[in-house]
């Protein structure tokens, strides 16, 4: 199976596994923010948690504009506004998808036989 497939795949599943958890309690909670961040930080391991997906988060932006600007990679707002929607779990494997994307799409420029 090819990277990108697999990319796409976890994309589904970076949506799917979080919104299963999230959308019913926040229909439960009224999407209160405040709640939300209590919550979150309700204790040690969820803080952990929370934190840890926040710095992930941060690199990951900076990931993408590294590759973005090397690779000329279109349309990366798309992760940018999934991390913000959805979180990681989403723009992680959809940045990728698109850069295996891009990938593709410089090896077919590339004549064959001449070093990359």
């Amino acid at each position: 199976m090819k990277p990108k497939t697999i990319y796409l795949g976890l994309s589904f599943v970076g949506v799917l596994l979080p919104y299963w958890q999230f959308v019913p309690w926040a229909v439960q909670h009224e999407m209160s923010l405040p709640f939300f961040f209590r919550e979150l930080f309700a204790n040690r391991i969820s803080a952990f948690f929370g934190m840890d997906v926040a710095v992930s988060a941060v690199v990951l932006v900076v990931f993408m504009r590294i590759e973005r600007a090397r690779l000329t990679i279109q349309h990366t707002w798309l992760p940018v506004l999934a991390v913000l929607t959805v979180g990681v779990s989403l723009a992680l494997p959809m940045f990728l998808y698109m850069r295996e994307q891009r990938l593709d799409q410089l090896k077919a420029v590339v004549p064959a036989g001449l070093p990359t």
